[in-house]
């Protein structure tokens, strides 16, 4: 064993980066982040480790690869398949049943709040209304604090805290828990098996890697977006634009181009979705679903007949596009204040979670059973396409405090769900049917509301409250430039290219938001107009900050990889972000000197170094995973009693000896009992080292090393020297080395260098905490 410096010690163990690892949000308090929202208001779940993507191309992974046959690989593809069916099938039925579920549940409380109405009791009706939405609140919060705090697991209670949530009327989405129940149902089914419960089927034996684990997850986090918004192709673009995120977009289109089965499998999880859902569909058309009987699927139907829109329209589009890239940026630094305020709040315990919950919810039914009442009632439109007022189910005119004939255009925007509501806006021929001032208070009641109620302790989403304070703010628009000659842009068309300015300028995704916009309105002939405006709320909001995934996740201090490698890493070499001290082990090592090191350190990698006996010189013969190490010291079949035993050690073992586990509990050092005369035995490290690392040599540029470790997916990359008479390893790089805070506080100088990114700063008199 060998401790050499300096070094970038192994991943999550890193010296030098472990406040990288603590989240932004938690200056010197907690070290807790997670991938989870819930990480954003204190949930102590368990901390971030990288996965190993990488194939150890060791002895004993070769032996186990040559000895497979056709019909292991046989078993290998239809599994892969079968599991991609699955994850499809189950993903559809619980999406159909969370919005069945949201729709039944909040139509009866509408149904039930407005049959007071009409019997004159006012004060009852509130109450009941703002009863109902605490009470649901109050639920998904218990679920989520007590239960499942990082809305892990099973996925259940995700669902089910989605259902409360939504139908609660707090203005948030159900499309991000969606993302994460399908994620949690591909994880759970890409396990590998149970010995606990009895699944030890052999075939399933070919997913107990993270690779396999992490294409399956992929498949369901598609699946997830497909069946909440019905957009089977939207859902594969999806998970491959947010996977850039952590990968980079360029790193991921490499590995669908190269593993192309990869995109069959997530395109073949959303068809399954997409035939599953229509079929259900049927069904609930027949009557058979509830209250509304659809199913209350996101599917904003409402442009299937031809539009035309000419090239005088294009200036009103253009101020679409670059107000909603304003507008999406200074949204974006709201949420992420009131974020860091929570989380000051939530620090203080459960109880104040839960209270902070039940506050927001009390808030939001004052508004908006409150808010109508300033709205005005206005004649019914004798040419109406449906029933007027509408009394009892979802429509365009909520009669609420109104006389017969006449309905209230505010209530039929706020006293109703969020689809509704985003229905009524995206409506064509209905030019006449909302106020310019109703309009306009919805636009400022939705930022209002969807900025506090995300980041409660519950599983929500900010892709619909998005859509609808678009879609708000272009209806808003369209009413103040359309209407013009030669211009056949109606309001609900401004709603729509609202809606995608809005997302584009929060979220800063284009292509898959463009492809789940047309899915959701059914009209191809959208395409050119969405397509302009999201460009150019995008290349808008990129001047001010970044996107609202990027902004929560490095607030959690969650180490992401962004797609785009800073101007100053040129002037850097990989040696200058080393840090140390390097632990190294012997091709042979003594057992109680690989115990010593894993107890005192968490690195999860380790270069093995081999002695030359002829000029006494060293070389690097692979590198070997903290894993491996622990299953070795567990199983004692390779302990030798000499270091000079010749090799063979791994002949007693097989791949999945050394097969990932799935997301249970974990052997660890601390675990493991060996005795003092273990203790000085001798374990052949060389069967179990991969002896295929990527290297880089000491001299090359920061920037070059960042592309080819994210174009790779690596955990780990070997840093070599570049003159040969020195230690053959100088250090590891981790995603922690890369990462710009990490940098910056190694070369500080760099702070002030002409060579960064071309931001606008918000000026600090807007910086409120």
């Amino acid at each position: 064993m060998n401790r050499l410096s300096p070094d970038g010690g192994g991943d999550d163990g890193n010296d030098g980066s472990e406040s990288l690892a603590s989240p932004l949000l938690l200056p010197q308090r907690s070290l807790i982040n997670s991938t989870s929202q819930v990480a954003l208001v204190g949930a102590n779940v368990c901390p971030i480790e990288s996965l190993d993507y990488e194939i150890a191309e060791n002895d004993v992974f070769k032996q186990d690869w040559r000895s497979r046959g056709k019909k292991q690989m046989f078993q290998y593809l239809f599994m892969k398949w079968s599991l991609c069916f699955l994850v499809g099938l189950i993903v559809s039925l619980i999406g159909f049943f969370n919005n069945l579920a949201v729709e039944n549940i909040a139509g009866l409380k509408f149904v039930v709040t407005s049959n007071m109405m009409l019997a004159g009791r006012f004060k009852m009706a509130f109450f009941v209304f703002s009863a109902s939405n605490l009470v649901l609140t109050l639920f998904a919060t218990l679920i989520t604090a007590f239960i499942a705090p990082a809305a892990a697991g099973s996925g259940i209670p995700e669902v089910v805290g989605s259902i409360s949530a939504v139908s609660a009327s707090l203005v948030v989405g159900k499309a991000g828990p969606m993302v994460h129940t399908g994620a949690c149902v591909a994880s759970l089914l890409g396990q590998g098996g149970s010995k606990k419960y009895g699944l030890t089927w052999k075939w399933l034996r070919f997913f107990k890697n993270d690779r396999d684990r992490r294409d399956l997850v992929t498949c369901g986090s598609a699946a997830g977006i497909a069946a909440a918004f019905r957009a089977p192709v939207g859902g594969v673009l999806f998970a491959l634009e947010e996977m850039a995120s952590w990968y980079g977009w360029l790193t991921i289109l490499i590995m669908l181009l190269w593993r192309s089965a990869l995109l069959w499998r997530s395109f073949f999880a959303t068809a399954v979705v997409a035939i599953v859902l229509r079929a259900l569909i049927d069904v609930c058309l027949s009557g058979k679903c509830g209250l509304f009987g659809k199913g209350g699927l996101i599917m904003f139907d409402v442009y299937s007949a031809s539009i035309t829109y000419h090239l005088t329209d294009v200036p009103s589009v253009l101020l679409l596009g670059v107000m909603g890239g304003i507008l999406g940026s200074f949204y974006n630094f709201l949420l992420e204040k009131v974020l860091r305020m929570y989380n000051y709040i939530n620090e203080k315990g459960t109880v104040y979670k839960i209270l902070l919950a039940c506050l927001i919810s009390i808030f939001t039914s004052c508004l908006l059973f409150g808010v109508p009442w300033l709205g005005s009632c206005q004649p019914c439109p004798p040419d109406a396409l449906e029933a007027c007022p509408t009394i009892g189910r979802s429509g365009n005119y909520k009669k609420f405090q109104c006389s017969s004939g006449h309905y209230n255009d505010l209530a039929s925007l706020i006293f109703n769900t969020n689809d509704d509501a985003i229905r009524n806006l995206f409506s064509r021929n209905t030019d006449s049917e909302f106020h310019a001032s109703s309009v306009l208070v919805f636009f400022l009641i939705c930022c209002v509301l969807s900025i506090l109620s995300y980041g409660i302790v519950a599983p929500v989403g900010l892709f619909v409250p998005v859509i609808v304070t678009g879609a708000s703010y272009g209806r808003f628009v369209g009413m103040l430039f359309g209407g013009r000659p030669h211009s056949s842009l109606n309001h609900g068309l401004y709603a729509v290219l609202g809606a995608a300015s809005f997302l584009g300028g929060s979220m800063r995704m284009t292509v898959s938001l463009c492809v789940i916009l047309l899915e959701l309105t059914n009209n191809l002939l959208l395409l050119p107009l969405i397509m302009l405006v999201l460009l150019i709320s995008k290349t808008v909001a990129d001047a001010f900050n970044g996107n609202i995934y990027d902004l929560i996740m490095k607030a959690k201090g969650l180490p992401y990889l962004v797609a785009h490698t800073e101007p100053y890493m040129r002037q850097l070499t990989v040696a200058d972000v080393l840090s140390g001290p390097l632990w190294t082990f012997h091709g042979v090592e003594k057992v109680g000197t690989i115990v010593h090191v894993l107890r005192i350190t968490k690195h999860n990698g380790f270069p093995v170094v081999d002695e030359c006996s002829q000029d006494d010189s060293r070389v690097l013969y692979g590198l070997i995973l903290r894993a491996h190490l622990v299953e070795l010291l567990k199983r004692k079949d390779g302990f030798m009693s000499t270091s000079a035993e010749s090799r063979g050690g791994g002949v007693e073992f097989s791949a999945a000896d050394f097969a990932k586990r799935g997301s249970g509990t974990r052997d660890t050092i601390d675990d493991l009992e060996i005795s003092a005369e273990e203790m000085e035995m001798y374990v052949d490290l060389h069967p179990f080292t991969n002896a295929s690392p990527y290297t880089v040599v000491e001299t090359m540029s920061l920037a070059k090393a960042l592309v080819l470790f994210r174009q790779l997916g690596l955990r780990h990359l070997l840093v070599i020297p570049k003159i040969t008479n020195r230690s053959p390893v100088v250090g590891i790089l981790t995603r922690h080395d890369f990462m710009p805070e990490h940098v910056l506080g190694l070369h500080p100088l760099l702070f002030r260098s002409r060579w960064k990114r071309l931001r606008l700063q918000v000026p600090r008199t807007f910086s409120i905490f």
